[in-house]
């Protein structure tokens, strides 16, 4: 009983038999660095500027994000010197050294529109736009001996030379040094439009593949090792038809859209080559979900935008499911996303792996977006995705995204973590709670429950029934909730009696339950 009123009950089911799959460390992935104590296990270089970089000078170019410019923020904001600036590949070393003092997997995106930044001179003008002196140009194979100190003056820039270049400095992608996967470029559908100087016609289906075949086989030939993630797509107009491209009438022939062209494409290029050259099948994920007139990842809004926030994850899984968007009302068929990417992936190209590389589900600072990140981190795990990275929309502190990575990655402040196997888990009331479960590897001896309460106001008691190989005897409880984005230890389940208890969760709480059996505490 809470504050005088009866708690409604839901029932949750959990089978540490059933739907066991790995859970991919790398869903606990971001593109920005947040507070720090995530303890993160994947970090992408990437975005839109990584389109214009010129590794041999640190160059890059904004595009219309701001002012076509050409220049160095891309060392600023590394907090560079400008000596280390100066230095060839600085930008992508500076980055992976701090992967490796975190111990995480480093995703480094590669340029294939065309042309890279020459120059750190501010604005190209539309007069300056590729082929012109502002850009030089890219060749995905140098054909010629590789130089650690690139020619910063004949006009083109090699990324086989790159790759080389980090090979030569950290070791290739299997060792523990190496940096593991190369990115083929960002958001390509959205190239016309976010760097009009560089690609100025909007990008063709068949273009693309082309470019990804040319591009890949290029890194696979220095480093055979280095996982390729592609098409990076920006969203769901790029997955359906890559922005209607211009060719896309007369290639779609019999695939139902742009995802199975390209996975098809790249499994038959893949054939000719002799080799794989599609390991990650790469999306962004920014949902296009409304509440109370307000899109969810644009503010963080009203009640009703909050509601919508922390329903939104299910249109990642859920048949039953039908958000107030545009893609729901218009493509439906499309939809649960997360299924319908792998159906795609089984059929066109098996065995490619699936990222999210960027996404967010806004309210970062609201329990609306710390319960909708918390939700989402589990519904990757059960998922097979095998790498996630969340993207920060607003400047300034995310606390309660961080929230939901510790409430997974380091509950206890000690860096103790979400199991790596998923299990099945169900819940009776699937609007107003979440839950996923985990245990560690083959010993069931601690299970980790996460569940969520996305009532506004009603608190509810859930009822518990576990079955498996193991007794729980007792178990800890960390969680977050509306007051305050520091996870905090609960109170402790000590009642449960043939695998079933009970426990009260408040509204707008996030929990992590860790169940253990035998000696750990002492019988209550």
């Amino acid at each position: 009983v809470v504050h005088g009123q009866t708690a409604k009950t839901i029932t949750i089911k959990v089978d540490t038999f059933k739907d066991r799959k790995p859970i991919s460390p790398y869903i606990y992935g971001t593109n920005q660095d947040l507070a720090g104590d995530e303890n993160m296990a994947a970090r992408r270089l990437g975005g839109n500027r990584m389109t214009g970089y010129n590794w041999e000078n640190n160059m890059s170019n904004a595009g219309s994000d701001w002012q076509q410019s050409s220049d160095n923020y891309l060392c600023s904001n590394g907090g560079l010197t400008q000596a280390e600036c100066e230095k060839p590949g600085a930008v992508t070393t500076s980055f992976h050294d701090q992967s490796l003092k975190l111990g995480t997997y480093s995703l480094v995106t590669l340029p294939m529109a065309g042309y890279v930044a020459k120059d750190g001179n501010g604005s190209v003008q539309e007069s300056e736009a590729a082929p012109s002196a502002r850009w030089n140009q890219v060749v995905n194979a140098k054909n010629a001996p590789f130089q650690l100190q690139p020619d910063l003056n004949d006009n083109y820039v090699y990324v086989d030379e790159f790759v080389h270049f980090l090979v030569n400095k950290y070791g290739t992608a299997s060792t523990k040094a190496g940096v593991k996967g190369y990115a083929l470029d960002n958001e390509p559908a959205l190239w016309s439009h976010t760097h009009p100087r560089i690609h100025g016609e909007k990008v063709g289906a068949k273009e693309l593949v082309d470019r990804s075949v040319s591009l890949s086989k290029a890194v696979k030939a220095i480093d055979a090792g280095a996982e390729v993630f592609g098409p990076v797509l920006y969203g769901f107009g790029a997955y359906k038809d890559l922005q209607t491209a211009p060719d896309w009438d007369s290639v779609k022939g019999n695939y139902s859209w742009f995802v199975d062209y390209y996975l098809d494409q790249m499994r038959l290029s893949s054939q000719v080559e002799g080799k794989r050259l599609l390991d990650v099948f790469d999306v962004h994920w920014y949902p296009e979900a409304m509440g109370g007139g307000i899109r969810i990842t644009n503010e963080v809004g009203n009640d009703e935008t909050k509601k919508a926030r922390m329903q939104a994850p299910r249109t990642l899984w859920d048949p039953t499911y039908k958000e107030d968007s545009w893609i729901a009302q218009w493509n439906s068929e499309f939809l649960p996303i997360l299924p319908r990417l792998k159906q795609s992936v089984d059929k066109y190209y098996p065995g490619t792996k699936l990222a999210m590389t960027e996404y967010s589900y806004g309210g970062e600072n609201d329990i609306s977006g710390g319960i909708a990140m918390t939700d989402v981190l589990g519904i990757l795990g059960k998922n097979d995705v095998y790498m996630a990275n969340y993207w920060k929309l607003k400047d300034g502190v995310n606390n309660y995204v961080s929230a939901a990575y510790k409430l997974y990655r380091n509950y206890d402040g000690k860096n103790s973590t979400f199991g790596d196997t998923s299990v099945s888990a169900q819940t009776s009331d699937i609007v107003n709670s979440s839950v996923h479960a985990s245990v560690t590897n083959a010993s069931d001896k601690e299970l980790h429950l996460v569940v969520m309460n996305k009532s506004m106001d009603s608190a509810f008691d859930a009822q518990f029934d576990l079955s498996g190989a193991k007794t729980y005897i007792s178990g800890k409880v960390w969680g977050f909730d509306k007051n305050s984005s520091q996870i905090k230890e609960a109170a402790p389940i000590t009642q449960i009696s043939g695998n079933r208890f009970t426990y009260t969760v408040p509204p707008l709480t996030a929990y992590h339950i860790v169940l253990t059996t035998g000696n750990d505490t002492s019988p209550v």
